[in-house]
């Protein structure tokens, strides 16, 4: 899962092919650790369009289908730097098979994607150490602009918003060692009469940290749910009534979602960029031409290789956008010029 903003104004278009039959649940994958993006040079040929993995792919609607179908087939111009390629590369995407929803999604997606040898939560503690290096070097106007990136993102001004959002979510992070002496304030205002809720609220929001900038987004995105990490993540959720729910996560087993701050660490670290493709569902009210998004995320610094790709789908509440990625495998076309391809990156 993770939090993206996008620009359909980016997309190229390709023509609409024909309804397809929805597919039957897939059974669970068991992706062959030989399965990797490639590596620079040298490329290798694309399998043939029948052998696309899309029609296999669950919880798709048919326009999400029809138009990765055309992406599939045509495939992706990238243009790589000079000191790689003087010509634009033609990409074929292809399924690289699910992951879990775990909250780890991105860091599991990318690790596949990129055929890394780091585990997910050794790819999430690099991207954190990518992040604190930069954000400590960072002159202060980019701190402050980071900053308020995440406060947009984790500790939302309350009096907005409501326009866009049902629900908005602040996160706190409450330190492992002080679960029982937080618990034991909680029950003191029960005990006086206060709505267990509110009491929790109140003591929750008063004594742990909030992620509202670039120190505290470094121990938030380092959590990934095991007993290792040294925060719990809280979450309290509102409408624009008030307080509606707040998530305890009294085991300890929520993991921080990446986002694009992570991304771009990611991509920095790995000197490739990364291409999320955003599938917009049918509630979301773009048309087909439009439900399919490539959000690029740059390197700091040099390119090395063909890109990484990551695919962002609803599959929860929020539909509409997306919230859950998986990895995509690219291969390279060597029967499509660059002028016919479905999207240009």
């Amino acid at each position: 899962m993770g939090k993206l903003l996008c620009d359909a104004s980016s997309t190229a278009v390709a023509p609409a092919a024909d309804p397809l039959p929805p597919p039957s649940p897939p059974a669970p994958p068991s992706p062959s650790p030989s399965t990797h993006l490639l590596t620079w040079p040298p490329p290798s040929p694309a399998p043939s369009p029948s052998a696309s993995t899309w029609s296999a792919v669950w919880s798709l609607d048919d326009q999400q289908r029809r138009r990765l179908l055309q992406i599939h087939d045509r495939g992706v111009a990238w243009k790589p730097p000079t000191s790689l390629s003087p010509d634009p590369v033609l990409l074929r995407l292809d399924h690289g098979g699910e992951v879990d929803s775990d909250g780890n999604c991105l860091f599991t997606a990318a690790r596949r994607a990129a055929s890394a040898k780091a585990t997910p939560r050794e790819l999430r503690h690099r991207s954190v150490r990518r992040f604190e290096s930069v954000y400590a070097e960072a002159e202060a106007a980019d701190r402050d602009a980071v900053d308020a990136a995440v406060r947009h993102l984790y500790a939302p001004d309350l009096g907005t918003g409501w326009g866009v959002h049902v629900v908005q979510e602040v996160k706190l992070l409450a330190s492992k060692d002080e679960r029982e002496g937080l618990d034991g304030a909680i029950k003191e205002l029960v005990d006086i009469g206060i709505q267990r809720e509110t009491a929790a609220e109140t003591i929750y929001k008063e004594r742990c940290i909030t992620v509202n900038d670039g120190d505290s987004w470094a121990k938030y995105m380092s959590i990934s749910g095991s007993a290792e990490d040294e925060h719990d993540i809280i979450t309290l959720q509102y409408t624009e009534e008030g307080l509606l729910t707040v998530d305890e996560n009294r085991d300890g087993r929520a993991a921080a979602f990446g986002d694009d701050i992570a991304i771009e660490c990611l991509a920095t670290d790995f000197k490739r960029e990364v291409f999320v493709v955003q599938a917009h569902g049918a509630d979301a009210m773009v048309d087909e031409e439009n439900c399919v998004f490539f959000l690029p995320h740059r390197p700091r610094g040099e390119i090395c290789d063909t890109p990484i790709f990551l695919f962002m789908k609803g599959t929860a509440w929020c539909g509409a956008g997306a919230d859950h990625y998986e990895p995509l495998v690219a291969t390279v076309l060597e029967d499509i010029t660059a002028d016919k391809a479905a999207v240009v990156l």
